[in-house]
């Protein structure tokens, strides 16, 4: 049984061709469930036993409202919340009121509103969820003609559905302010946790190959940074509105950092490792790793409930790995990676880490102003290069033959057909395959199990109880998967539109639902295709530009560290630069590789080989940082010009065009060039990448790094 739920665990990936289509089962929230169905069910039952005029309309608008919560910092969650109650009750009221001018006017309404939800995703993801919802409002909005009288009504109704639910999840049942804190860290420490695995056991095995050590790189180096950099942003986000002077901000803090920094160590580690030639002590490594894989998921669970557990397996295992560490001999690299290892552990299980580990230059931040937040973004995607502005002129398009065959169609289904086709595309093509068949196997699959709860569930009271799980299951499963949402959702969709609907049947609104689905679907995967197709890699070498600059910067910084012209604030910002644009370059590089045809497979070959060239650079300047004996090696002036033959022949790399012609790394000869190697292996990434670049320019096939 753990082997199967391990298997459905989301986990990294080196192989960047696979759809992202992984369960992440420890993101169920049953609480949150249970509160985002309460706002349902408790309007859904009074309308059962009141028939009040507008409560369906409340229930769909609470409903919604809890979807807009994406958790965090009540400041954070509130604005999203409040705008689209407002927002919702706007636009319902207004759409059914355009409604009475039939198709002429619903069209151009719905095309030029749709344009402008879209567009709201240039100011975030939490903008991005309420602009989708805000969608679906304006489309089930011109369902049918509105008279002033009930329009206000339908104002109201949104208004009230919003309000119950806002007093419900901020006021009545406020989950814990500093969980979205602690579960960040904890996902942050299980992640580093699953690193520290695999290299364990990349470790234990006889041969271990580049490629090996590529795979290892690319499948947890990406995926750490990204969970350490969320992290980061949600506790400050939390801090900006709890304070940084707690107690509890203090730990998170603490915690945040240290995570961090055991991150280097880890890639430290994997690049000595990764070195020609056997490690001598790489036995006693292997159980270093053992016990700090022990201590991080600990650390994990303590953290996600609020406290550090001094558990005889944490004492055992803080005990075990410093007897292992005290093995590894010390001053070598190894030895050093072990002791800043357990330095690290041991202040994140006691809560002793001193001063330094706070980032003092982080605790007050200066938030620009309101104007410059709106109109900022706007300006910038307010040109064709804008994937955004691009994406929602399809959408607007889209919106004109789907509210024209859906708007005169007379039933209570039309609605399915447009809210499918417009959400089921995505500013990047390979994402709208993805979105289309999550979409169309989770209606499928969830369209059969509503159909079976209506054969059991067959009254209207009985349908109304049923409503109470069927939320509770959907809303506690939304940040697993998509397309488990999307299973778990059409149970409920299909529930509540027979209960509004008497005289279909479960397997015909199933049925209707995972037709249109299936239709829309494939007209999204069209539409994307024909208006406009965001090919991702045009954008590709742009993400690839970026990442060589910021690697520049990055071992520009590290050795003027060395040598004392740069501070270790500087190093680490540069470091966490390169870090996110390297993990840009996947994420583009992913989505290349998902868009259909082959016609710049030598691009992509070739941005494969650049992306492990910059992620072994990366992971050889962090372990710079922790040989403390490296320095004496070379003089001041040597260190300097690798420096500079580093930083210059990165940004000659990354210009547009690029400058493929390299000057001669600095030779030092002797003794010296056999005790830093490591700038050797920096200097045959530096050409690795030029080379790639070369052939890319003859078109030729490149071989894999």
């Amino acid at each position: 049984m753990q082997r199967i739920l391990s298997g459905l665990i989301r986990r990294p990936t080196a192989d960047l061709s696979r759809f992202p289509l992984g369960f992440d089962l420890r993101a169920i929230n049953v609480l949150e469930g249970i509160r985002a169905a309460l706002s349902v069910t408790v309007l859904v039952a009074l309308n059962e036993f009141l028939d009040l005029p507008g409560l369906m309309e409340a229930a769909l608008a609470a409903w919604l409202a809890c979807l807009c919560d994406q958790g965090g910092p009540i400041r954070r969650r509130l604005p999203a919340v409040i705008g689209f109650t407002l927002g919702a009750a706007a636009i319902a009221s207004l759409a059914g009121l355009a409604r009475n001018g039939g198709v002429w006017a619903a069209v151009p309404v719905a095309s030029a509103g749709l344009f402008c939800l879209s567009m709201l995703s240039i100011y975030g993801q939490a903008a991005t969820v309420v602009g989708n919802l805000l969608g679906v409002m304006l489309v089930l909005a011109l369902d049918r003609p509105l008279p002033m009288a009930e329009a206000g009504i339908v104002a109201l109704a949104c208004l009230a559905g919003g309000g119950w639910a806002t007093l419900l999840t901020m006021v009545i049942w406020r989950l814990h302010p500093y969980r979205p804190a602690r579960q960040a860290v904890g996902r942050a420490y299980r992640a580093l946790a699953a690193m520290a695995q695999d290299l364990r056991h990349l470790v234990r095995r006889d041969r271990v190959s580049e490629v090996d050590w590529d795979a290892h790189a690319r499948a947890h180096r990406r995926s750490v940074s990204e969970e350490i950099e969320t992290t980061r942003g949600v506790v400050m986000d939390t801090l900006r509105v709890r304070g940084p002077v707690t107690r509890r901000a203090a730990e998170t803090l603490i915690r945040t950092e240290i995570a961090d920094q055991v991150f280097g160590a880890l890639v430290a580690a994997s690049e000595v490792l990764a070195q020609p030639g056997d490690v001598p002590e790489a036995a006693v490594l292997e159980r270093v790793l053992r016990r700090t894989r022990v201590l991080l998921v600990e650390l994990a669970r303590a953290v996600e409930h609020d406290g550090v557990r001094r558990s005889r397996r944490v004492n055992r295992a803080l005990d075990g790995l410093t007897e292992e560490v005290a093995r590894l001999s010390p001053g070598t690299p190894l030895g050093r990676i072990g002791d800043v290892l357990l330095e690290l552990l041991h202040s994140a299980v006691t809560l002793s880490g001193t001063a330094h580990f706070l980032p003092a230059s982080r605790q007050s931040i200066a938030l620009p102003t309101l104007r410059s937040r709106i109109a900022g973004p706007l300006r910038a995607n307010l040109n064709w290069d804008s994937v955004t502005l691009r994406h929602a002129l399809r959408v607007a398009l889209v919106a004109i033959p789907a509210v024209a065959v859906s708007v005169p169609w007379a039933g209570s289904y039309q609605h399915w057909l447009t809210i499918t086709w417009v959400l089921t595309m995505q500013p990047h093509f390979a994402m709208t395959i993805m979105r289309a068949v999550e979409r169309i196997v989770g209606t499928i699959i969830g369209g059969v199990i509503a159909a079976g709860i209506l054969v059991v569930a067959h009254t209207p009271l009985a349908m109304a109880a049923v409503i109470f799980p069927l939320a509770v299951v959907a809303m506690a499963v939304r940040q697993v998967s998509f397309g488990l949402f999307i299973t778990a959702v059409t149970p409920l969709v299909v529930v509540l539109t027979e209960l509004g609907e008497t005289g279909a049947s479960g397997w015909e609104i199933a049925g209707t639902r995972a037709l249109l689905t299936v239709i829309a679907g494939l007209l999204a995967l069209a539409g994307g295709l024909v208006l406009w197709p965001s090919w991702e890699p045009g954008r590709l070498f742009e993400q690839i530009r970026a990442a060589i600059a910021a690697h520049a910067t990055f071992a520009e910084r590290e050795i003027s560290a060395i040598v004392g012209d740069a501070t270790p604030e500087a190093v680490e910002a540069a470091r966490r630069a390169a870090g996110v644009a390297s993990n840009n370059v996947e994420a583009s590089l992913s989505r290349a590789l998902h868009e259909p045809g082959h016609a710049n497979r030598f691009r992509l070959e070739a941005a494969l080989v650049i992306d492990a060239a910059l992620r072994r650079m990366g992971g050889r300047l962090i372990a710079l940082q922790l040989d403390e004996g490296l320095q004496p090696m070379l003089t001041p002036a040597d260190w300097r010009r690798w420096r500079d033959w580093l930083a210059t022949s990165l940004r000659a790399l990354a210009g547009n065009p690029p400058d493929l012609l390299l000057t001669p790394h600095p030779v030092l000869a002797g003794s010296d060039a056999a005790r830093t190697e490591t700038l050797g292996r920096l200097a045959r990434q530096v050409e690795l990448i030029a080379g790639a670049l070369k052939r890319i320019a003859a078109g030729r096939s490149l071989p894999s790094p």
